[in-house]
């Protein structure tokens, strides 16, 4: 073999991997962003929000698809056995994937093993609303409220074991009030339930539930999240009334199917947080409540482990589970 043609087949060897790192961040068809709760919730909100900007980043079109059931498992299992290619994305609120590992006692796929990070987007601080007809106007009138209506008030939640849900059983807890916790079919469905007047109380994502307390349907009671919201300024946080779970909330982000390749990975989560950092899609995320955590899939990772040993332990002393 002469020098030269070595020279050719080293460098066509050399050039293998840049076309196999090349295929692996090519998205050549419609990518699905599977929201496992009804529309109207948090997660279908911000999915459509960033569908435009998402859809000019890939180069393929970025199709929302509402997939409900099972506090969210339902769609988070069809993604875990999606093909690993990037084409198929989960977006939820990653605090009701932490509390899966503890609470179903036959869970349809292994988190840590079928779903991959891609980046957190945005947390949302809670609201704790309630239906214009109760009689509290402020936090100390509802809990003498509760505590003297024992079992005759509703908590709507948007399912068992979901965020919103724990969090109601350690504020109630907290209050010494007996509230009924009454399970919808996700936060939308939560939403409307209590501006119906069919629940009385109900703690719910910012982004989904302002709207509802600037229209009068519900009347905000208190928040959580380090400080009080711009457009509800004279409403206290948990953490001002010495109330427990007062940094907790919906944690927005997109996960993949859990093979996907790092360098895939690494692709939508450029994108992703480059659409959240576009200055109308920005606004209107501040304006909803929430801030953008868009950090990667380090980040999340770490967060997510973080989030499962915690909310493991609540879950136990609730004695929840689910088949």
């Amino acid at each position: 073999m002469d020098r030269r043609t070595a020279l050719s087949l080293a460098a066509g060897a050399l050039a293998l991997p840049a076309i196999g790192k090349a295929s692996a961040q090519t998205l050549d068809r419609p990518v699905r962003m599977v929201v496992p709760f009804a529309p109207g919730g948090t997660s279908d909100i911000l999915a459509r929000l960033l569908a435009p900007d998402l859809t000019r980043a890939f180069g393929q079109n970025l199709v929302v698809e509402n997939r409900t059931g099972a506090g969210g498992n339902i769609g988070a299992d069809l993604v875990a056995k999606s093909p690993p290619d990037g084409h198929t994305l989960l977006i939820i609120d990653v605090s009701t994937l932490a509390t899966a590992p503890s609470l179903y006692t036959r869970l349809p796929f292994d988190l840590k093993r079928d779903l991959a990070p891609v980046t957190m987007l945005i947390y949302a601080p809670y609201i704790l609303a309630v239906h214009p007809s109760v009689p509290a106007q402020n936090a100390t009138e509802l809990v003498a409220y509760a505590k003297a209506n024992p079992q005759r008030v509703n908590m709507g939640h948007a399912g068992i074991g979901v965020g919103n849900h724990l969090t109601g059983l350690l504020v109630a807890q907290h209050w010494g009030a007996d509230l009924t916790q009454v399970p919808y079919r996700g936060g939308a469905a939560a939403l409307s339930a209590v501006a119906a007047g069919e629940a009385q109380v109900i703690i719910n994502g910012a982004t989904a539930t302002a709207p509802f307390c600037k229209q009068g349907t519900l009347r905000a009671i208190a928040v959580t999240g380090p400080s009080r919201l711009p457009d509800f300024p004279d409403v206290p946080t948990f953490k001002e009334l010495g109330w427990p779970a007062a940094d907790s909330g919906t944690w927005q982000g997109v996960l993949a199917q859990g093979g996907t390749p790092a360098p895939m990975i690494n692709r939508l989560s450029n994108d992703l947080r480059a659409a959240m950092a576009v200055p109308a899609t920005a606004q209107r995320i501040t304006a909803l409540g929430a801030f953008n955590r868009a950090e990667g899939p380090d980040s999340f990772r770490t967060w997510l482990d973080n989030e499962i040993r915690v909310w493991e332990q609540v879950v136990r002393a609730n004695n929840l589970k689910l088949d």
